[in-house]
Parts: structure tokens; sequence; C-alpha cells
């Protein structure tokens, strides 16, 4: 293999630069060329490629959002779109890919290496922690500690004022975010896609909280929650409990930006080291991820297929720390 290409897709996540760094030094290192796609898919079937060396990626570790840019590609997921891209790959004379994303990522890898035999090697990049073949995905260690700190401060108003306040995290199919800012931000309930909380209980457990003299609450929602988002949530609540003081904020976009944590620096440069010497070892249609600790690759037809479970125990912990 003497050229790969590194291109991020979907959803930006703090850590996809230190990664996209990671993969283009390793590449260096092993002395193979390396370029970079813009704009993911899109840009690989327009073409959009830019050769990359060390100094390409210098003072990058620390930024959030991607360098390469990303896009979602609907034309990628015809055979047409798919025909375009891997010509764009020959005339470059790409051997091998370093894909950086999530589900649809991987999913489009797939078919594109069954069609054309492009071999590929995914990194996990979602704030979302919602991939299987991996502890902790990029990006997450971020989004999570940028959605406490404004946890924070909206239990310091909730206080202030006496108020129940509703906060919809991000994850649109996955608690991941929810859980951990719920426990670190004392929250009394956490709504997510993968429980059976309905809005009935939500109440009972308000009404019971306000009778041992509770005044102030925090409820935290998973976007994905079946219940509805926070506003359709606290509206019902309020219908319930028309004295409960209720306010809505949406934490949104801010999750995904900003510089990463040190902990998803740490990640993204493990993987993405791990991804170009996957690719170096005949890997294919694998993603790279970390489970106890230990560098694993996963086929992408498990991390796309396969569901990461939430553990339970976190659930419980919620129920005993806000008594």
């Amino acid at each position: 293999m003497k050229r790969i290409a590194v291109l991020t897709s979907g959803g930006d996540a703090p850590g996809m630069n230190a990664c996209i760094r990671a993969v283009v030094r390793t590449a260096v290192y092993h002395g193979i060329e390396v370029y970079g796609i813009m704009r993911g898919y899109s840009g690989m079937i327009k073409g959009e490629f830019v050769k990359l060396d060390s100094a390409s990626v210098a003072n990058t570790i620390q930024k959030g959002g991607t360098i390469l840019k990303s896009a979602r590609s609907q034309k990628f997921m015809t055979k047409e779109g798919r025909q375009q891209a891997f010509d764009q790959l020959v005339n470059h004379g790409i051997d091998g890919l370093v894909a950086i994303g999530g589900n649809g990522t991987f999913t489009g890898a797939t078919l594109f290496e069954q069609e054309f035999g492009i071999p590929t090697v995914g990194a996990p990049g979602t704030i979302d922690n919602d991939l299987y073949g991996t502890d902790y995905t990029i990006g997450y260690d971020t989004a999570v500690n940028t959605a406490l700190e404004a946890i924070d401060k909206i239990r310091d108003t909730a206080d202030s004022h006496d108020r129940c306040f509703f906060v919809e995290v991000m994850g649109r199919d996955s608690g991941y975010i929810a859980i951990p800012c719920a426990i670190g931000g004392g929250a009394e309930i956490v709504m997510i896609p993968e429980t059976q909380m309905s809005t009935e209980a939500v109440v009972e457990n308000l009404k019971s909280s306000w009778q041992r003299s509770k005044t102030s609450f925090l409820v935290v929602v998973a976007e994905g929650e079946e219940e509805g988002n926070a506003h359709q949530v606290a509206q019902r609540v309020k219908e319930a409990i028309p004295e409960l003081d209720t306010r809505v904020t949406i934490i949104g976009h801010i999750q995904r930006g900003g510089a990463p944590s040190a902990a998803d620096r740490m990640l993204a440069s493990q993987i993405g080291i791990a991804a170009v010497e996957g690719l170096l070892n005949g890997m294919r249609n694998v993603m790279a991820g970390i489970v106890d600790r230990k560098l694993v690759y996963t086929p992408f037809t498990d991390t796309i297929h396969k569901k990461k479970l939430i553990n339970q125990s976190f659930m419980r912990m919620v129920e005993i720390l806000s008594v």
C-alpha cells in the first residue's frame, strides 16, 4: 500500500482533527503518501483531494470540528455516485481509506468495498457513543463535559427560582450523553430512548420529591426519547402539576463544538494510528476501537447492526442519588 486517503463524514465531533493528525503522521512514519478528502463522500465524488504531510496537520490537535469539513451525501448511496467516487480514487492512485464517522459512514464504506474492493478501516467519530465495538467514541467525552457545564449553570438558576428545568441533550438513538449528565449534574430524572419511562412516571416522581420538600428539579431528556422532546414532556408535566414552575433548555449543537478534552485527544490519536496500521496489515471493512483498554478491530457489519447496550446500573444510580 503506497497511498491512502482520510475523510470525515456525518456529524462533526471534537477530536476528529486529532484523529486526522494521527492518520497523517502515521502514514508519513511508514513512508506512505496520504491525501485528505474534503467534505466526506461528497468530496470524493467531486474529486476534492488534498495532499497532506506532517506540516499540514500541525497545530490542529486542540481544534474542534474537522479541517477536512464534513457532509452527508445522498448521491454516494446510489450506484452511480459510488462509481464516480471510485473513478476519483483510481485517478488519484488511492489504495485504501480511513473513514472517520459513524454508522452512516461505515454503511457507505461497506457498500463501496463490496462493489469496488477498496479497503477501509473506520475510526468511531460521533458524540453519541452509540457504536458497537468501542467503549468510547471520539468526541463523546468532550460533549458530555460541555453539556454538564451548561447543566451546572442551569441548576443554579433552577435552585434560585424554585423551578423544574427539562434539559434536552443530544442522543437521537442513545442515552449515553444523558446518563452521565444526569448523574454528574444531580438530576432527579433521566429519560433516554433505551428505557420505558412514561410521562406519568415522571409526574409521580416529581410529586414524590415535592412532598419531601424539594423545591427545584432537573430532568435530563435525550433528544430521541420515545415520550417526545423536552418541550413535549414539560408541557404534559405542567398539565399534570399546574403549580410547578417549568422551563425548558435545549443545549443543542454546542455539544458538537469546542476544543477536545485530553481523553478525546488521546483516544483519537490511538485510533488514528491503529486505523493506518490496520490497513497496512491487510484489514478491511473494520472499525478500530478500544474495549477494556485494549485495541480491537470490529467488522463494520457488527458495528452497524449490533446494539451497544446501556449499563442498567447507571439508571439505578440516578434513582438512588435523586432521593
